[in-house]
């Protein structure tokens, strides 16, 4: 069996390293601005973005445009450098930070199973994370490698064709991605994350855990349902 885990809600605390480095930057230009509120207008527009896009748009090129919405959003525009700043970001992407539980958690996993990334990100950016040494590199399913963006099912599709044919059980842990494997038809355990619930209006997890350390057992108890 394969276990996939999404990169920046399940295993990266995507919000506070984002945010860290956002503060930076405002703090830098005088903004009023908090890396809260620059990271939730970022990300906020990101999302809506990646819900239509697809190749050979890249990661980067949505996370540009998102920038340049976010900044004209807050009243922004032309006091900040967009793709200086994005490079800004992408680097310090190797900072950001695992959740704590994570590479207990993830390890217990890999004792019995095969263990990849399932994320809307570019390979490149993939490589830079935390997450990525803890995880077989032959299974980072990025949305460049699969030809697709969450929450599309064809993304979940292929990342199951990738898999074949060994069985795929996906941890996620925003709302969009849990609903998101649910409807592809994909084993999914939800991993609770603060600042992420599920879509109310799709498909609920019949199995979530509030800590990684639950996982092995979850993803096993997940695969018998299915």
């Amino acid at each position: 069996m394969i276990v996939t885990f999404d990169l920046f809600s399940a295993l990266t605390d995507s919000r506070r390293g984002a945010s860290a480095l956002l503060a930076e930057i405002a703090r830098e230009r005088g903004w009023a601005q908090d890396g809260e509120e620059l990271y939730a207008a970022w990300d906020g527009h990101n999302k809506a973005l990646q819900r239509t896009a697809t190749p050979p748009t890249t990661f980067h090129d949505l996370s540009r445009e998102a920038l340049v919405r976010a900044y004209a959003d807050l009243g922004l525009s032309g006091s900040g450098d967009v793709d200086a700043d994005l490079a800004r970001i992408e680097e310090s992407v190797a900072d950001w930070p695992l959740w704590p539980d994570v590479e207990a958690g993830v390890a217990s996993v890999v004792r019995d199973h095969r263990v990849g990334i399932l994320s809307n990100v570019d390979d490149a950016l993939a490589r830079r994370t935390r997450a990525y040494p803890l995880v077989d590199p032959d299974l980072v399913l990025t949305s460049q490698r699969l030809g697709a963006y969450k929450p599309s099912p064809e993304l979940y599709a292929a990342a199951a064709a990738a898999a074949a044919p060994d069985r795929l059980v996906h941890v996620a842990a925003s709302g969009r991605d849990v609903r998101g494997a649910l409807e592809a038809g994909l084993a999914t355990v939800r991993l609770v994350r603060d600042g992420h619930v599920v879509d109310t209006a799709g498909p609920q997890p019949g199995v979530e855990v509030t800590d990684a350390a639950d996982l092995a057992e979850a993803v096993e108890r997940v695969a018998a349902q299915a």
